[in-house]
């Protein structure tokens, strides 16, 4: 079987498991003019969705995937933790772009892809992406959080998509609204590294 007949064999069983699973995904150019990568939509509960880009080559298929943008504070504390979350991880794992973004990466290769590997692998970037979301988050962004919980607090605003972090919220953030001390004429601060992530 030719390279090109191998790829486009692998996107056909992508593109099945997806369909059955009634996932959203469409496959992508590539700039080359090939289609070998797929972008598929994971619905999660705390992070809303997670997008999943699969890139078929010869040997396998790439998987990766965006969990947040790069942490405002605590950066040590927020590697640490992904570090950590490294050794359960299974057919993927946490690393960092060129501007330190965060990513779940992995590979599946040729001889192992069938729907079954590829259901335990987004399942397990599912997992990671939407059960660790509000950890780096609190542990990267508490600044941010806290200051978003205050502009919205003063302007009468939803906390809604803000409960989750209320722990957060200190006695000074109460004082500080109370007393009126909060900057009206700010810009909304962002409270998460992937805004649209976060339901109103």
């Amino acid at each position: 079987m030719s390279t090109a007949d191998t790829i486009e064999r692998s996107l056909a069983l992508i593109e099945a498991a997806l369909a059955e699973h009634g996932l959203e995904y469409n496959r992508v150019d590539d700039g080359d003019g090939e289609g070998r990568s797929i972008v598929a939509v994971l619905p999660g509960e705390r992070k809303l969705k997670t997008t999943c880009l699969l890139t078929v080559g010869q040997h396998g298929v790439r998987v990766e995937a965006f969990v947040c943008r790069h942490a405002d504070e605590d950066t040590e504390a927020v590697y640490r933790f992904l570090l950590r979350r490294n050794r359960h991880l299974f057919g993927v794992h946490y690393t960092i772009d060129r501007i330190n973004d965060i990513y779940l990466v992995g590979r599946i290769s040729t001889e192992s892809l069938t729907a079954a590997e590829l259901d335990r692998v987004l399942g397990q970037v599912l997992e990671a992406a939407d059960g660790d979301f509000n950890t780096i988050l609190e542990i990267g962004f508490h600044t941010s959080i806290r200051r978003e919980w205050r502009w919205r607090t003063v302007r009468g605003e939803s906390l809604r998509n803000l409960e989750a972090f209320e722990h957060l919220v200190t006695d000074e953030d109460r004082e500080a609204v109370a007393r009126g001390q909060v900057i009206l004429d700010d810009a909304p601060p962002a409270a998460a590294p992937d805004r649209p992530d976060l339901p109103e």
